[in-house]
């Protein structure tokens, strides 16, 4: 999964300031051990927990049970007990305004990183609760027990690092060069060809919506899951500074940053948020329908390793 568009302006790069166990990154604010936000013993829930199911299942009318239906996930709920624990009552304002700045309700989702037992997952999501106890320990030091709750609309984890794969349209060998004065040691074979084909491995547990950049120049672009040959593929001429950019999470296809291209999709394409990677390696292939393909022309695809 790539960045999505309603990234925060503050949202650095998931677990960027993590550096052990047991710590909880939510855009800049840095939570767990060896912070001034300490995680109580009661930890986090929500986790590694299966979020809560909706399924198209059917009751039999003539038998038990039902007729199953397809299976999707709601969104993730996530809980934290933080302390917010200042080194001193003098520093109480600092440590609480900046918990209170981080955990507010502006902006869209964020990265919300998590690190256990060496492994750092993240997801996109938003506060959706903040509980912060007023009590005496508070009013004179500054210290209180406080509850978070983040929601988070898609319900995967991914790794905090993206993955990316590219190559250009295939092109065959030139051959052996066969020069005036007759052949010669070491025999001059030309430059090597290119299939045109990609290799994207997804090393999580549950597919990934990758997001695929076509570059021209390239007559209708497209690019096809060799397992199944499902492909997606769109009737437009790209030009030499042309980005086609597809996001399979949502489901658009813009150009050059700017205009909305989805109706040019051929009735061959597949819709575009059913172009997933499973778990393991998918092969792929980039095509066009140029009569000579151009060496310029790349397609990119890049994905995050998803989990449950």
């Amino acid at each position: 999964m790539a960045e999505t568009t309603n990234a925060h302006i503050d949202d650095p790069s998931p677990g960027s300031l993590i550096t052990r166990d047991g710590q909880i990154q939510w855009a800049r604010l840095l939570m767990g051990p060896g912070t001034p936000y300490p995680v109580d013993r009661a930890g986090i829930t929500g986790w590694d927990d299966l979020p809560g199911i909706d399924t198209g299942d059917v009751p039999r009318p003539d038998q038990h049970g039902s007729w199953p239906g397809s299976r999707w996930a709601q969104p993730r709920l996530i809980d934290a007990t933080v302390w917010l624990l200042p080194e001193s009552a003098e520093e109480a304002r600092a440590t609480t305004g900046h918990f209170r700045a981080a955990t507010g309700l502006d902006g869209g989702e964020r990265w919300l990183a998590v690190r256990l037992h060496g492994e750092t997952l993240a997801v996109r999501a938003r506060v959706s609760r903040r509980v912060v106890p007023q009590d005496r320990t508070y009013v004179l030091h500054g210290a209180a027990r406080t509850s978070l709750q983040w929601t988070s609309t898609d319900p995967r984890r991914f790794g905090t690092d993206e993955q990316s794969a590219r190559t250009g349209l295939p092109a065959s060998e030139p051959g052996l060069a066969w020069p005036d004065e007759g052949l010669g040691w070491p025999l001059d074979w030309g430059a090597a060809g290119a299939t045109g084909a990609l290799t994207a491995v997804n090393s999580g547990d549950t597919a990934a919506h990758p997001l695929i950049e076509f570059r021209g120049p390239a007559k209708r672009p497209s690019l096809i899951r060799l397992s199944d040959g499902k492909r997606l593929q769109y009737d437009i001429t790209l030009a030499a500074d042309d980005v086609l950019t597809v996001d399979t999470l949502t489901g658009t296809v813009v150009l050059n940053a700017t205009a909305s291209r989805l109706y040019t999709a051929t009735a061959a394409s597949a819709p575009e948020q059913l172009f997933l990677l499973e778990p393991g390696t998918t092969s792929l292939a980039f095509r066009s329908e140029d009569i000579a393909p151009d060496p310029a022309a790349l397609a990119t695809v890049r994905w995050r390793h998803s989990h449950w």
